[in-house]
Protein backbone atom coordinates (compact mmCIF):
# COMPACT_ATOMS: atom_id res chain seq x y z
CA UNK A 1 0.00 0.00 0.00
CA UNK A 2 1.44 3.52 -0.91
CA UNK A 3 2.44 6.02 1.55
CA UNK A 4 -0.37 8.76 1.20
CA UNK A 5 1.95 11.55 2.91
CA UNK A 6 1.80 15.03 1.94
CA UNK A 7 3.89 17.05 3.38
CA UNK A 8 6.09 20.05 3.18
CA UNK A 9 9.29 19.25 2.50
CA UNK A 10 10.37 20.65 5.75
CA UNK A 11 7.65 19.49 8.21
CA UNK A 12 6.80 15.77 8.22
CA UNK A 13 4.00 13.84 10.37
CA UNK A 14 4.34 10.54 11.50
CA UNK A 15 1.39 7.84 10.66
CA UNK A 16 1.10 7.23 14.53
CA UNK A 17 0.44 11.14 14.74
CA UNK A 18 -1.83 11.01 11.74
CA UNK A 19 -3.76 8.30 13.23
CA UNK A 20 -3.96 10.19 17.02
CA UNK A 21 -4.86 13.21 15.00
CA UNK A 22 -7.85 11.29 13.31
CA UNK A 23 -9.09 9.62 16.58
CA UNK A 24 -9.79 13.47 18.41
CA UNK A 25 -11.11 14.91 15.54
CA UNK A 26 -13.50 12.21 15.20
CA UNK A 27 -16.83 13.66 16.22
CA UNK A 28 -16.01 17.41 15.75
CA UNK A 29 -16.92 19.75 12.74
CA UNK A 30 -16.19 18.95 9.53
CA UNK A 31 -12.71 20.38 8.68
CA UNK A 32 -11.52 20.11 12.08
CA UNK A 33 -7.50 20.08 12.47
CA UNK A 34 -4.51 20.52 14.71
CA UNK A 35 -3.07 23.50 14.67
CA UNK A 36 0.94 23.55 16.08
CA UNK A 37 2.25 27.17 17.03
CA UNK A 38 5.68 27.82 18.30
CA UNK A 39 5.63 30.89 20.91
CA UNK A 40 8.28 32.77 23.32
CA UNK A 41 8.47 32.51 26.53
CA UNK A 42 9.14 28.98 28.54
CA UNK A 43 12.46 27.98 30.41
CA UNK A 44 13.69 27.30 27.38
CA UNK A 45 13.37 30.84 25.26
CA UNK A 46 10.32 29.01 22.99
CA UNK A 47 7.71 26.24 23.31
CA UNK A 48 5.28 24.35 21.40
CA UNK A 49 1.82 24.43 22.09
CA UNK A 50 -1.02 22.58 19.97
CA UNK A 51 -4.95 23.50 19.44
CA UNK A 52 -7.49 22.66 17.06
CA UNK A 53 -8.48 25.01 13.92
CA UNK A 54 -12.11 24.59 11.93
CA UNK A 55 -10.23 26.20 8.98
CA UNK A 56 -6.64 27.42 8.30
CA UNK A 57 -5.74 31.07 7.67
CA UNK A 58 -4.61 32.52 4.76
CA UNK A 59 -0.96 32.33 5.67
CA UNK A 60 -0.81 28.63 6.95
CA UNK A 61 1.01 25.86 5.78
CA UNK A 62 -1.12 22.74 5.71
CA UNK A 63 0.25 18.92 5.72
CA UNK A 64 -1.68 16.23 5.69
CA UNK A 65 -0.98 12.55 5.82
CA UNK A 66 -3.46 9.63 5.56
CA UNK A 67 -6.59 12.30 6.38
CA UNK A 68 -5.45 13.82 9.55
CA UNK A 69 -4.57 17.69 9.01
CA UNK A 70 -2.32 20.35 10.78
CA UNK A 71 -1.93 23.76 9.91
CA UNK A 72 0.96 25.78 11.02
CA UNK A 73 1.35 29.52 11.28
CA UNK A 74 3.90 31.23 9.00
CA UNK A 75 6.01 32.86 11.99
CA UNK A 76 6.25 29.24 13.65
CA UNK A 77 7.43 27.47 10.19
CA UNK A 78 11.11 28.82 10.50
CA UNK A 79 11.25 27.03 13.89
CA UNK A 80 9.70 23.97 12.89
CA UNK A 81 11.96 23.42 9.58
CA UNK A 82 13.24 19.73 9.68
CA UNK A 83 10.53 18.19 12.21
CA UNK A 84 8.36 15.65 12.57
CA UNK A 85 5.40 15.85 14.56
CA UNK A 86 4.88 12.67 16.23
CA UNK A 87 2.60 10.54 19.05
CA UNK A 88 3.92 8.27 21.50
CA UNK A 89 4.60 6.95 24.60
CA UNK A 90 6.95 7.50 27.11
CA UNK A 91 7.47 7.88 31.06
CA UNK A 92 5.41 10.82 31.60
CA UNK A 93 2.50 9.72 29.16
CA UNK A 94 1.57 9.14 25.57
CA UNK A 95 1.65 12.94 23.60
CA UNK A 96 1.92 14.70 20.65
CA UNK A 97 5.64 15.50 20.36
CA UNK A 98 7.56 17.62 17.98
CA UNK A 99 10.94 16.64 17.31
CA UNK A 100 12.76 19.32 16.31
CA UNK A 101 16.23 18.98 14.90
CA UNK A 102 17.40 22.40 15.16
CA UNK A 103 17.05 22.74 19.11
CA UNK A 104 20.09 23.79 20.71
CA UNK A 105 18.64 22.59 24.01
CA UNK A 106 14.33 21.62 25.56
CA UNK A 107 13.33 21.04 28.73
CA UNK A 108 12.07 18.51 30.92
CA UNK A 109 8.86 18.04 29.70
CA UNK A 110 9.61 18.49 26.11
CA UNK A 111 7.92 21.01 24.82
CA UNK A 112 10.08 24.08 25.28
CA UNK A 113 13.73 24.28 23.37
CA UNK A 114 16.12 26.76 22.19
CA UNK A 115 17.72 27.61 18.74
Amino acid sequence: MADTATATPEIGLSASAARRINKITTGQPAGTMLRVEVIGGGCSGFSYRFGFADKANADDQVIERDGARVAIDEASIPFLAGSEIDFGGGIIGAACRVHIPCANSGCGCGTRFAV
